[in-house]
């Protein structure tokens, strides 16, 4: 069985992917600093693999976690365009110094292939639909350049070095495990939370913001077919997500029809950096990877409003 090292595996998609890769018999180790992923979510599972508590920014904690490993899950970052806002500084550390370091101990170890966790935000407000790889890239906030430069520097390692790298370009990730307790939290989670208490979410704009929501099997799917892929996928942008939209407001009346409530939402201003409407085309995804969506919206959100309900 091959040796997988998942950074950020205390997080949300990384608990998610490590979860799968021990169903499968593979080997696991996880590096999380626990500054947003935490313990809570590998906890089940956690004497079954080899956790580092460490971080990104150091490279003697990465070369310590790359040595011995077959491929790399590269999804440790500070995930959040509000908070590269507010911190622009310590986000470029994580998220362009982090994926420097692993990628530069990855080379070290001769790991055989390092998976990139992308982001869409690199498209920006571009408003062709849906988004294409082959795009011009607009990025809006410091946390859109900061995965942008990680794709970059995946690219470079592999055209320079011989480090074979995947780069997965993800669309709105929800799922179990998502932290809902923090305002830097993802829309869904928050919704969910604010709605299972009686409370009104908060949509920031008009609500027509529309996303292409996508359920994390669907993206530990992609990592695990990213792995195995051929080399026409090395070095190759790829978006992952389901390739349909779903708005800001219509997710806030899924969620009341699947809770039996009629709760209204409140509005505020729209956030600096964040991007009205965000559309995948996956075909290069399936082209590529073989890739289809396992689990549809409507069926990720009712498992998802399930967790958060037996987790309150």
């Amino acid at each position: 069985m091959a040796k997988f090292l998942v950074t950020g595996g205390a997080g949300f998609i990384g608990s998610n992917i490590v979860k799968a890769l021990l169903a499968s018999g593979d080997t696991v180790r996880a590096l999380d600093n626990l500054s947003t992923g935490r313990r809570q979510n590998i906890e089940t599972f956690l004497n079954k693999i080899d956790f580092q508590q460490g971080d990104l920014t150091s490279l003697n904690d990465c070369r310590r976690a790359a040595d011995g490993i077959d491929y790399i899950l590269h999804h440790g970052a500070i995930p959040s365009v509000p908070r590269s806002v507010d911190d622009p500084l310590k986000t470029n550390a994580a998220n362009i110094t982090g994926t420097l370091n692993i990628l530069t101990a990855a080379r070290e170890a001769k790991v055989k292939r390092l998976i990139y966790a992308a982001s869409s935000s690199a498209y920006g407000d571009s408003p062709a639909m849906p988004k294409v790889e082959t795009m011009e890239t607009r990025p809006k906030s410091p946390y859109a350049i900061q995965k942008l430069a990680g794709e970059l520097y995946c690219q470079n390692f592999s055209q320079l070095f011989g480090l074979e790298t995947v780069i997965l370009r993800y669309f709105n990730v929800f799922g179990p495990r998502q932290d809902p307790g923090s305002v830097y939290s993802a829309v869904i989670p928050l919704f969910i939370k604010a709605m299972l208490a009686d409370k009104q979410p908060t949509i920031f704009g008009d609500g027509l913001t529309s996303r292409d929501f996508t359920y994390v099997d669907n993206n530990v799917q992609a990592n695990i077919l990213a792995c195995a892929a051929p080399k026409s996928a090395v070095g190759e942008v790829i978006n992952i997500a389901c390739g349909y939209e779903i708005s800001l407001n219509q997710l806030a009346e899924k969620i009341n029809a699947s809770l039996g409530k009629n709760i209204r939402a409140q509005y505020a201003e729209e956030r600096p950096g964040d991007v009205k409407h965000s559309l995948a085309s996956i075909s290069k995804a399936e082209k590529l990877l073989g890739y289809k969506p396992l689990i549809a919206f409507d069926a990720g959100l009712a498992r998802t409003i399930e967790f958060y309900r037996n987790n309150a």
